[in-house]
């Protein structure tokens, strides 16, 4: 049989409790790795390290491709901005890990999907910047609206005719589930919208033409079964194994 294409998931690194213990952990939501592996992909967790800061290609040239997954707000000083009192959690740990890789998996022309947070984490490594509480901004929570779950979590993205989120998710109206207080600012380099919320406009999806597949989405693809966008970035890595 043919490998399965490796897809690295970044991991978080936040403080966990299991069993008696509570500690510093690197941690994913499963729902993530049953995604890959439904569609077909091995998933491999990817721990911050700051060797692979320094040195991504030890890494990247060990998978086929790359997934950034939801989780804290990023440090607003990795896009030059003072912090707001919303934003809290941050890990400039991962975020130097997180933006290291993307950076030079864009180099590389790697298959790439950020997703939630990976996508914020996309704009601001291509020199974008962040709205850091949308309440304020944009007058409502409709983006989350309970913490902490995506039970009427969701709205609908208008996604642009022929580009690559409407290629991925197979139409141009797409049904999301979403769990974000902050959203993109201004747009960082190379990178343009194809999405937006039907709420209020909000960009939703990212991509950055010229490279295979390379994809933000705002909402969480992995909590949706019906959802084909992992099963595109999945697609593409055993497109890029295959031509190694």
């Amino acid at each position: 049989m043919p490998m399965r294409p490796l897809i690295g998931i970044c991991a978080a690194l936040e403080r966990a409790t299991w069993s008696v213990w509570d500690l510093q952990a690197h941690l994913l939501p499963r729902m993530y790795v049953d995604a890959v592996q439904r569609a077909g992909g091995g998933a491999v967790l990817l721990p911050a390290d700051p060797v692979w800061v320094e040195d991504p290609d030890e890494l990247l040239d060990r998978i086929d491709g790359l997934m950034l997954a939801g989780g804290s707000d990023i440090d607003p000083a990795a896009y030059g901005a003072e912090r707001d009192p919303n934003t809290i959690g941050t890990v400039p740990e991962r975020d130097a890990f997180e933006l290291a890789l993307t950076r030079r998996a864009f180099e590389l022309d790697m298959p790439y999907l950020g997703i939630c947070r990976g996508m914020q984490l996309m704009n601001v490594a291509a020199g974008g910047t962040l709205i850091q509480h949308l309440p304020d901004s944009h007058g409502h929570e409709d983006h989350r609206r309970v913490k902490g779950t995506f039970d009427g979590a969701d709205h609908d993205v208008r996604l642009e005719p022929g580009s690559l989120a409407a290629r991925a998710a197979g139409e141009r109206l797409h049904a999301t589930k979403s769990h974000h207080h902050q959203g993109v600012g201004e747009v960082g380099e190379g990178l343009v919208v194809s999405g937006w919320s039907t709420l209020d406009d909000l960009p939703e999806a990212l991509e950055r033409p010229g490279l295979r597949f390379a994809l933000g989405v705002q909402w969480h693809p992995e909590a949706d079964e019906t959802s084909r966008l992992i099963g595109a970035l999945v697609e593409e890595a055993a497109a890029a194994r295959a031509a190694r």
